[in-house]
């Protein structure tokens, strides 16, 4: 499932989100008409324009066949669950397509209070793929749930990344501020109905045991993040792994049935987006 890659057209001036987002998604749209057994793409969404970004929602859809779209967190400075956003999250909604959100850089004052002064490079890399993102993007979804995107729009679904963002790990701790925030239902069930949960290629048997018990195998979702996964070469030197590594193994090996394993690798995916695909197959 192809995508623009991070930090998408979120942090672009309007007009020009608008026509990348389009130009962006009309060549997916080439390559998966090329070899549509192969290839389906989630779209660019111009989010700094917030009525374009539902109207191209709607058109990388319906004209397009694209199973859902891809975000990436803030627009600029805004966060995933300003309100301008509710359009797209109603049309979504409506498409019954996902939302993939990934993470991009933290805000830079918070890269400048957590993050700098490290040697060798090392603050930039813990404040994105080593540990920032998550952490950013994590908060932003307990703000989607806390202001009440889903309550609005509670069949909305998103998917997420990099084993939850973190958050799968402290439900149970965020979990005591339902009655703060005015929760309709507990925090755990807008994660086991609102959410599907990707590995993003990180490679962890424990994560990947810890989300079944979280959200449960029936809305798990496989992926790689190629080309991006990470591998270690002997002496625990990092490289970038496009060969494909161990991603097929990994699950083979993983503690599930053989129809559960089969769910994750794609049957939740079609679960999730099939109809799509059997929308624009007809005539």
């Amino acid at each position: 499932v192809l995508s623009l890659a991070t930090p998408g057209v979120q942090n672009l001036p309007a007009a020009d989100a608008v026509s990348v987002a389009r130009e962006a998604n009309d060549a997916l749209a080439e390559i998966v008409d090329a070899n549509p057994m192969r290839f389906q793409a989630l779209a660019a969404i111009p989010t700094p324009s917030p009525l374009a970004a539902a109207a191209e929602l709607e058109r990388a859809v319906t004209q397009l066949g694209f199973r859902g779209a891809m975000l990436y967190g803030r627009t600029g400075h805004k966060l995933a669950d300003a309100p301008e956003f509710d359009d797209l999250y109603g049309t979504a909604e409506r498409l019954r397509v996902p939302l993939h959100f990934h993470p991009q850089s933290p805000a830079q004052a918070v890269h400048e209070a957590y993050y700098s002064g490290l040697p060798n490079g090392a603050g930039a890399a813990l404040a994105t793929a080593g540990l920032g993102w998550y952490y950013d993007l994590g908060v932003q979804y307990l703000r989607m749930i806390f202001s009440g995107v889903f309550d609005r729009h509670p069949e909305l679904q998103v998917i997420a990344g990099h084993w939850g963002e973190v958050v799968l790990f402290y439900l149970d701790h965020v979990g005591v501020l339902r009655d703060m925030a005015r929760l309709r239902r507990p925090l755990a069930d807008y994660f086991r109905q609102n959410f599907w949960v990707a590995g993003s290629g990180t490679v962890s048997e424990r994560y990947l045991r810890w989300t079944a018990e979280v959200v449960g195998t029936d809305r798990m979702l496989y992926s790689t993040d190629y080309p991006y996964t990470f591998g270690t070469r002997p002496g625990g030197f990092p490289y970038l792994d496009t060969s494909g590594g161990v991603a097929r193994s990994f699950l083979e090996a993983a503690p599930f049935t053989e129809e559960e394993k089969a769910a994750i690798g794609s049957g939740n995916w079609e679960r999730l987006t099939g109809h799509i695909a059997a929308a624009t197959a007809l005539p």
